[in-house]
């Protein structure tokens, strides 16, 4: 046994019965999830040591007094962040209390009152609180910029004597900023968008419920958006029943884009208008309508909510687009340059790749605490990654894992920073992990078509396309604007569920197609045992590319099941592939 005096941190979660009796599966994925992406990293960051765990709570010593407070506030403010999305009885919170004292560690466990005393007053916390000793608040008082709140002595459970105890104010930034981010100022200027009340056209008083409804909804989803600015419900409802003009509306709250649109009855049917508009320039930039049978009016509510809130975002990018072909680079904001960025990175270009890179570099230079644009970052470094197109590609990973950190500490609740770590998850093989960041991103933003298709993805690597088919037809439906790369999604899941039929066709949506796709359509066809057509799409895959090699080619692939890659292998040597062909240094997965 061994005696020293250490910084104890006990960490409890509360409620866990009633959460663990609701939804026993689902509390355990959630809190794994907090576990793998912020708990253990903010202890290790902070040089702490996990000691003991039970299913809701946690021992960790720190060496240091500081770095156990730093790292209660870290986990506490981020956690906060990422409830802010999730209904009050879904809620994982925490209570720590944290305690200076002398510890016995033996054989790998921790007594004596150092301990005691941390986990009583873990106790006395507040949900989402840190409550310290007199001991702690002494040694942080000068070194940390915290509140600390004085309350009083307290008598501990099984302890004799009364022990005086601090909260520690987590609102705020509490903590001294890294030295490279003092000084800082946000320069990102989002695209903002009002969404008007929706006017009733039907002279039905019941159908005025669902028109300001269907209005909340939106503003709702969009608002999941982190790339948009919405402007309040308050501030858009204060123009119901009322004429307006789009350009003084714009200015008076500051939105670029407008949302109008009307609900009308007509028999057993309704139909719902929607249009986006140019506040600025005046212009209309997309329209659309959507007529449903009377059947349920919740579910039309929200099926055209979900629609809408996954077009918009996409018609918003391209106006902007649109304006930045005319805006010289060296006078784009931050939010510019990563819009810029993503086009290039779209192109899938080596060249292509280069640019984005430094447009995203830019747009950090301008806005280091720009949380969007380092998802982006990885994302962009990820596809050179893939492709090959960087020198290091052991540097580079490094550089793509450090970047997601960095978006993940400075915003939790952007599904773009959670669907970017999935899709860099699976380019690595690391499908567990994959899963928890996407389904992360999918409980953030249930309707943004990226996540929802890659959702589809997923299940087919993991085995499941079945599933991944009615996943990525979905993402069809929520945004019929939706990239072409879709269709090469739905053919590989289709590939996968052996309907190859239906796989052929889906590729065939594709105005041309790498030797990726054309590998997936020989296969098919090779199933399909059309020898003739099945030799004709390998001669593409060989002139697209010369240095093709059937196994470093199945090494690209992300299949979960060996039946998976046996069942594509197969299906390429019926298509007249073989094992000794050259392999290739670098082919990269679509």
């Amino acid at each position: 046994m061994k005696q020293r005096l250490a910084a104890i941190l006990a960490a409890d979660m509360a409620g866990y019965s009633r959460l663990m009796e609701a939804d026993e599966a689902g509390t355990i994925a959630r809190l794994r999830t907090h576990r793998i992406e912020l708990i253990d990293p903010a202890i290790a960051k902070n040089e702490g040591r996990i000691i003991k765990t039970t299913g809701d709570g946690m021992l960790v010593e720190f060496q240091s007094v500081t770095d156990a407070v730093k790292c209660a506030v870290e986990i506490q403010q981020r956690m906060k962040r990422r409830n802010s999305d999730v209904t009050q009885d879904r809620r994982i919170e925490f209570r720590i209390g944290i305690n200076l004292g002398d510890v016995i560690f033996d054989d790998d466990d921790v007594f004596g009152d150092g301990v005691n005393i941390a986990a009583r007053i873990e106790q006395l916390a507040d949900v989402g609180g840190i409550c310290v000793t007199a001991a702690v608040a002494t040694q942080i008082a000068d070194r940390l910029e915290v509140s600390l709140e004085d309350l009083g002595e307290k008598t501990l459970k099984n302890i004799s004597r009364p022990v005086h105890l601090f909260r520690v104010g987590i609102e705020g930034s509490v903590l001294p900023a890294p030295p490279d981010e003092k000084g800082t100022k946000r320069a990102v200027s989002k695209p903002a968008i009002v969404v008007l009340p929706f006017d009733n056209m039907s002279g039905d008083p019941e159908q005025e419920f669902f028109a300001d409804g269907l209005t909340e909804d939106i503003i709702t989803e969009l608002s999941r958006r982190h790339e948009l600015f919405v402007i309040s419900r308050n501030s858009s409802f204060v123009y119901k029943n009322q004429p307006v003009n789009a350009r003084e509306v714009a200015e008076k709250l500051g939105a670029q884009y407008m949302v109008e649109g009307s609900v009308r009855k007509i028999g057993d049917r309704v139909r719902v208008t929607v249009q986006l508009i140019d506040a600025i320039n005046d212009a209309h930039v997309w329209a659309d309508k959507y007529d449903r049978r009377l059947d349920d009016i919740f579910a039309i509510q929200d099926e055209v909510t979900a629609a809408i809130s996954a077009t918009l975002p996409g018609r918003v990018e391209a106006a902007q687009r649109d304006q930045l072909a005319r805006t010289k680079p060296a006078n784009m904001a931050a939010y510019e340059c990563a819009l810029t960025a993503k086009v290039l990175h779209h192109r899938s270009t080596a060249a292509d790749n280069r640019q984005a890179q430094a447009l995203i570099d830019r747009a950090l230079t301008l806005d280091p605490g720009y949380a969007h644009a380092h998802a982006w970052r990885a994302c962009i470094l990820g596809q050179a990654w893939v492709y090959g197109w960087c020198e290091d590609k052991e540097a580079t990973w490094a550089e793509i894992v450090a970047e997601l950190e960095r978006a993940l500490a400075l915003d939790d609740n952007d599904a773009d920073v959670h669907r970017i770590l999935a899709a860099v998850n699976v380019n690595n093989n690391e499908l567990t992990t994959a899963r928890y960041h996407q389904e992360r991103a999918l409980s953030l933003n249930p309707n943004y078509d990226l996540v929802v298709v890659q959702q589809g993805e997923l299940l087919t690597w993991l085995g499941r396309p079945e599933e991944g088919v009615e996943w990525i037809r979905k993402a069809m439906r929520l945004n019929p604007h939706h990239p072409e790369r879709f269709w090469s999604h739905l053919g590989k899941a289709f590939f996968a569920a052996r309907q190859y039929g239906e796989a052929i066709e889906a590729f065939m949506h594709l105005s041309a197609m790498d030797h990726v796709q054309h590998a997936f359509v020989a296969a098919c066809y090779g199933w399909l045992g059309d020898d003739i057509a099945a030799s004709a799409h390998m001669k593409k895959v060989q002139a697209l590319a010369p240095e093709f090699g059937l196994e470093s080619f199945l090494a690209t692939l992300h299949y979960a099941q060996k039946a998976d890659t046996q069942h594509i292998r197969e299906g390429l040597v019926k298509a007249g592939a073989n094992d000794d062909l050259p392999a290739a240094n670098d082919i990269a997965a679509q």
